[in-house]
């Protein structure tokens, strides 16, 4: 054997890196972090002159498991690594494809990328929710520019500059074995579906179902119900809210967003109710149902249409309404509040950028359907005045009868009368009319997605992939497959 085969040469072996690098294709964060770190003539992390130790080895014993998270060994490079340690330690190498400094560039560059891949992976999720979902689905285009439609802001940590200087640093140090013990996810469902999926009696079938939902786990939000001793969570594919207070438990179907305007995935705090809410109406409904009515005044009167000027504030009286006003920014057209309402009899509003909130409805019927997706965004309660209690702090007995009576009573004879210093109606008992009731202290709300969840005994029951999330989330596991 030419002893050339075991001399060792920093240079070729930084050379060898480099054509690793030219070779690597794969996209994902951890791979541009790998090849940055060595394009920056960043100093070896895993070897040195004396060879490699055992925190490659340490490290081959969590990848070497990454089957048991769904993946293939292969994208995280196991056999290469496995082989060339062997080769290390039994100095079994060439002249040609296999000398010593072929082998340990190897090593240093392979052990770096399944290293990232791994941890930042385990740490904040191998698939970047606000990414993908916000570039999902296309709201408008034009041969210069595409928008889309927002799904997702729910606030969550992603690895940063921060926590890669951490992870380069923990190899430096030593504490490799510390590191991956700490990134690894500790929610008690990600375990019990990690089982799930591990179980022999689990269909191949079933498991795509089971890793995309173990990546919901992996995802780092900055808050979670389970930090609350009480808050209000909507999972889309069981369409049904939970509103939790410790111990007490009140459940509701919904009606939420089609599959052309889903509902978005957000956290948030209820802030306030309002009862007999008027609606008004997106630009998007007005453009498609309401502006062909122009001229329709019975139109308009039967669903409770008014056209208000938005700098003024002031009423346009129907006849006057134009086509050229209701595709102007400057009018909105609103329907009143009171019976028909589409929002129902009372809205549970909470800040997000979507506009989208909690709300009853006038379309009863919805709640006795299996696929519930039927709005253009918000979310419909089918018992609104039990949760309207349900956020009380104090359960007032004056607030709640007051909630009740102006849900239930006919408003529809005050309109415009508050404004106008007329004298209301004698079929009211003013007394009793209520606009709005502050949510105080303010509670959280979570509108998110699982096809896998626990009741609220804990047993996992599975749904539907009504918005297709689990298929994306899916194809993109491609990369680790």
């Amino acid at each position: 054997m030419s002893v050339g085969a075991y001399k060792l040469n920093s240079h070729r072996i930084k050379e060898q890196i480099g054509m690793l690098i030219k070779e690597d294709t794969d996209s994902m964060m951890a791979d541009y972090r790998t090849r940055s770190y060595y394009l920056r003539r960043g100093a070896f992390l895993w070897i040195d002159r004396l060879g490699i130790d055992d925190r490659a080895d340490t490290l081959l014993t969590y990848i070497s498991q990454v089957d048991k998270l769904g993946f293939s060994k292969s994208k995280f490079r196991v056999q290469q690594i496995q082989s060339d340690l062997k080769r290390m330690r039994t100095l079994d190498f060439d002249t040609a494809h296999n000398n010593i400094n072929k082998v340990m560039a190897r090593l240093e560059y392979n052990l770096t990328k399944a290293y990232l891949r791994y941890v930042t992976g385990q740490r904040f999720g191998y698939f970047n929710p606000r990414y993908i979902f916000n570039k999902l689905d296309v709201h408008d285009s034009d041969s210069v520019r595409v928008s889309y439609r927002g799904l997702y802001d729910v606030s969550m940590q992603r690895a940063g500059s921060s926590f890669y200087k951490k992870a380069f640093r923990k190899i430096s140090n030593d504490s490799v074995s510390e590191f991956l013990k700490e990134i690894q996810p500790q929610s008690p469902m990600y375990k019990e579906l990690l089982a799930l999926l591990n179980n022999p009696q689990t269909k191949s079938s079933e498991k795509p179902k089971i890793m995309v939902n173990m990546e919901r786990c992996r995802w780092r939000l900055r808050d979670y119900p389970q930090q609350h001793r009480k808050y209000v969570l909507v999972n889309i594919p069981s369409f049904k809210l939970m509103a939790v207070d410790d111990d007490e438990v009140l459940k509701m179907r919904i009606g939420c967003g089609s599959f052309e305007t889903k509902t978005p995935l957000l956290t948030s705090n209820i802030t306030r109710m309002d009862i007999n809410p008027q609606w008004i109406i997106p630009r998007s409904i007005i453009d498609k149902s309401i502006i062909q009515h122009v001229g329709d005044t019975n139109y308009f009167s039967t669903n409770h249409y008014f056209v208000r000027e938005r700098k003024t504030g002031k009423t346009v009286d129907i006849w006057r309404v134009t086509w050229s006003m209701l595709k102007s920014p400057d009018y909105l057209v609103i329907q009143e509040g009171g019976v028909g309402n589409s929002l129902g009899r009372i809205i549970f509003r909470f800040d997000n950028s979507f506009s989208v909130y909690l709300h009853d409805t006038s379309s009863k019927g919805v709640f006795a359907m299996e696929d519930r997706g039927v709005s253009h965004g918000c979310v419909r309660v089918e018992k609104p005045f039990d949760l309207a209690v349900f956020l009380l702090k104090d359960k007032n007995k004056d607030i709640i009868h007051k909630i009740n009576y102006s849900m239930n009573a006919d408003v529809s004879s005050l309109k415009g009368k508050q404004d106008k210093d007329e004298e209301m109606p004698d079929t009211l008992d003013h007394s009793l009319i209520i606009g709005s009731v502050p949510v105080d202290p303010q509670v959280p709300i979570f509108i998110t997605y699982f096809t896998i969840y626990p009741d609220e005994k804990g047993k996992l029951q599975e749904f539907d992939d009504v918005y297709g999330y689990d298929k994306v989330i899916y194809q993109y596991f491609a990369n680790y497959k």
